[in-house]
């Protein structure tokens, strides 16, 4: 190798290393101002309008339920919902610490809920006719309901052993894509992604529902 091709490759790499002439090294706040100052042209969201929609189709092409229904009449379909498979899958449905007492003022008599306090033995929560949440935050693009395990959400196993999940999503918690769902989530906390029901497929493609979660989700986008 000739000394003027190993000068410029060593020059390169200085350069790759954030070095200037002198060996200087820039600092962290150097290197953070230039990448902050490269131009970025590029598209930052492929959706800006129309969110809701985009996240109801793409969640009923998982063959989930989806409904989108009033704030105001939120309580009446979550009543109407749990009657339903009440009567196809009879037995209680467990309601996590700070799901709001509003989602459930509609309820008939016949409905029975179960608390998680204290939290509830796998068989016990198999028995169980179902499991109402609320959700952190849904993404449009992929049709996909992060939970956090926060008020309302419950710890994982509510949401993965009961064969039925009845999730609401409110229209304010739809982001547009995954960068915009994890800019709004707290990374500290566990998150739990549901696109769909729990499905998966043998390598004859033959496909088999309910193998690592419910088998049936049901989600109700409430909007203003």
């Amino acid at each position: 190798m000739s000394t003027g091709s190993r000068d410029r490759i060593l020059a390169r790499i200085r350069a790759a290393n954030g070095e200037r002439g002198g060996g200087h090294r820039r600092s962290s706040d150097d290197v953070d101002a230039a990448y902050q100052a490269v131009a970025r042209e590029y598209l930052r969201a492929h959706h800006d309008d129309g969110i809701t929609g985009l996240f109801a189709e793409r969640v009923a092409d998982y063959r989930a339920v989806v409904e989108r229904v009033a704030e105001t009449g939120l309580a009446a379909a979550v009543a109407r919902v749990l009657a339903a498979r009440a009567e196809a899958a009879p037995g209680a449905f467990v309601v996590p610490a700070g799901l709001p007492d509003e989602w459930l003022a509609s309820l008939p008599g016949e409905i029975t809920l179960a608390r998680d306090e204290p939290p509830l033995a796998a068989a016990e929560l198999d028995r169980l006719s179902g499991v109402v949440t609320g959700c952190a935050v849904a993404v449009a693009e992929t049709g996909t309901i992060i939970l956090d395990h926060g008020p309302g959400q419950g710890r994982r196993a509510l949401t993965l052993v009961p064969d039925f999940h009845l999730v609401v999503v409110r229209a304010e918690q739809v982001a547009a894509d995954l960068a915009d769902a994890f800019a709004r989530l707290d990374p500290g906390r566990p998150h739990t992604l549901i696109s769909g029901p729990s499905a998966t497929s043998d390598i004859e493609l033959i496909r088999v529902e309910g193998v690592h979660g419910p088998r049936n989700l049901h989600v109700l986008i409430a909007e203003a």
